[in-house]
């Protein structure tokens, strides 16, 4: 029932058809399915097939989060975060990222570490904001890569090591991420944990820009300028 509402959901070897999915979905769902549960979930969330109900949304992915399902308990925090169908509980939201970061899930990762960064839900831990943006900076992603970067460049949770955050800003620089590209441009324009070059400074300064980040425009133009 599962597979047939994938099936319907993504229209393999039948017509596309966002209520039949739903109908599948549930049926398997309401057996105890938790991936039925989990895309049932999604489908209120979103609004496919069904009309858009947070409420739903939340208690299918609840029931798929309580089986042990990472992506619909990091969906389910994500609902608390929001207030999205429940009441707004940073403490929820703590307690579900953890579950899916734990199984792996590289989005719960970084969001973990964002919480314990900021103190929401936990009290504030630099270092344990570290550990978890490292977990998932290995796993590749741009934005926990920036956000080490930033820490070790600060001397939060870790001891300042301008090396390791050139290292960081290059890896999230090279996906693309504007903000990375920006800092990277700064390091080499002033020589922090890499040699000082003027040109890289301008080439990762010219791409920050592109790409929309206002502090690369500005350093890029205050470089072309000779400041």
């Amino acid at each position: 029932q599962t597979n047939l509402g994938l099936m319907y959901d993504n229209g393999r070897g039948v017509r596309q058809d966002d209520a039949q999915a739903v109908q599948w979905y549930r049926k398997a769902a309401e057996q105890g399915d938790a991936e039925a549960q989990y895309n049932l979930g999604v489908m209120y969330d979103e609004g496919q097939g069904v009309r858009q109900d947070d409420t739903e949304a939340v208690r299918w992915y609840r029931q798929a989060a309580e089986q042990g399902l990472a992506q619909a308990q990091f969906n389910l925090g994500v609902m608390y975060e929001n207030g999205q169908g429940v009441r707004q509980d940073d403490a929820e939201v703590v307690k579900w990222f953890r579950k899916a970061a734990e199984q792996g899930l590289v989005e719960a990762k970084y969001n973990l570490g964002v919480m314990y960064a900021e103190g929401r839900g936990v009290r504030r831990d630099d270092a344990e904001a570290v550990k978890w943006f490292r977990q998932a900076a290995a796993q590749g992603l741009a934005q926990a890569q920036f956000n080490l970067g930033v820490l070790y460049e600060n001397g939060q949770g870790v001891r300042r090591d301008d090396a390791e955050a050139v290292k960081w800003y290059r890896q999230a620089a090279a996906q693309g991420l504007a903000k990375a590209q920006s800092n990277l441009g700064v390091m080499y324009y002033k020589g922090h944990g890499v040699r000082q070059d003027l040109a890289l400074a301008q080439e990762w300064l010219g791409k920050a820009c592109q790409n929309g980040d206002q502090n690369g425009c500005d350093n890029y133009q205050r470089l072309k300028a000779g400041y």
